[in-house]
């Protein structure tokens, strides 16, 4: 295989984190552990709220689908990156790889219209409480959810198309823990200037005015808080939203610092451990940060077990 060819690629190798034997096996548990956790976390978040009438509000049906997001991104990655460190198996179909991809960003855009449309549901209850019901009707609330959905799926689209059509050099092997848009382009022959434009133009279609409006619903509600005259209403106004705050920041540091900069930045170790933040960090958090700090959750998590010990 001549190097720096084009080639029709079938496959390409995941490097994955670590080629020291010794660390393998012990990062494999320790990502095993964490995906176990993840799906726990998130089934019983999803669960407890699907059983309990009470939590049938926009807020937790928004939670509902972040757990959805969080176990289908997770497993998207995890498995595979955990039978590369298992059985170092590294390679992937070409199709596996486009798809792989495609689910990610795909997923990662919907999240980011559905934490837009929580902090939307937040500055509703908190600005404009007597209008909550009818701004926020479970109508109101299907529509965003779906609209969530269809985004980011859709919105990812022409990365996927536009990636598939590329022609790689010799080598094949993808520096990265899974097969990530920008891993790709460093490996492409072709130019990469339509691929770059796109991330900008879609980029401004649906995450920025996503991230803009969670913004801009924030601003409004810390300054509807900060004009409540008791320190206790002040208090009560922000433990509605304070889960939901910590949560997108975690969230939108993470992803704004691996995407949102030209490729002649990349670095494989710097976008590695960033990915592992997202991937893994943050469906562990969005679960115990909503459940420790949300009382209505604890009681219904609570009555779920006293009904399953009573079965």
């Amino acid at each position: 295989m001549k190097s720096g060819g084009k080639q029709n690629v079938t496959e390409f190798s995941i490097q994955g984190l670590t080629n020291v034997p010794e660390l393998q096996l012990t990062i494999f548990f320790i990502f095993l552990f964490s995906y176990v956790i993840i799906i726990v976390g998130n089934k019983t978040i999803f669960v407890v709220i699907l059983c309990d009438p009470h939590l049938h509000t926009p807020m937790y049906i928004f939670l509902m689908n972040l757990s959805l997001f969080d176990i289908a991104n997770v497993s998207n990655i995890l498995p595979n990156l955990l039978n590369i460190l298992l059985t170092k198996h590294t390679t992937i179909s070409f199709a596996g790889c486009i798809t792989q991809m495609y689910l990610f960003l795909a997923l990662t855009l919907s999240e980011i219209v559905l934490f837009a449309a929580m902090a939307y549901d937040r500055y509703v209850a908190i600005c404009h409480p007597l209008h909550y019901f009818i701004l926020m009707s479970l109508k109101h609330c299907a529509l965003l959810i779906i609209a969530s959905w269809s985004f980011g799926f859709i919105d990812a689209v022409g990365h996927a198309v536009q990636i598939s059509k590329m022609s790689f050099c010799a080598s094949h092997v993808i520096n990265h823990i899974f097969c990530d848009v920008e891993a790709l382009m460093k490996l492409s022959c072709s130019g990469t200037f339509f691929v770059e434009m796109l991330t900008f133009v879609e980029g401004a279609l649906v995450p920025v005015p996503a991230c803009l409006l969670t913004l801009t619903s924030y601003i409004f509600i810390i300054s509807s808080i900060l004009k409540i005259k008791s320190a206790e209403g002040r208090q009560k106004a922000f433990s509605t939203c304070s889960s939901h705050l910590i949560c997108i920041s975690v969230f939108y540091g993470t992803i704004l610092f691996s995407y949102m900069r030209p490729t002649s930045s990349y670095s494989p170790k710097q976008d590695k451990f960033f990915s592992l933040l997202y991937i893994v960090l943050v469906p562990i958090l969005n679960p115990l940060i909503y459940t420790l700090k949300n009382q209505e959750v604890k009681n219904a998590l609570k009555k779920l077990k006293e009904k399953l010990v009573c079965a």
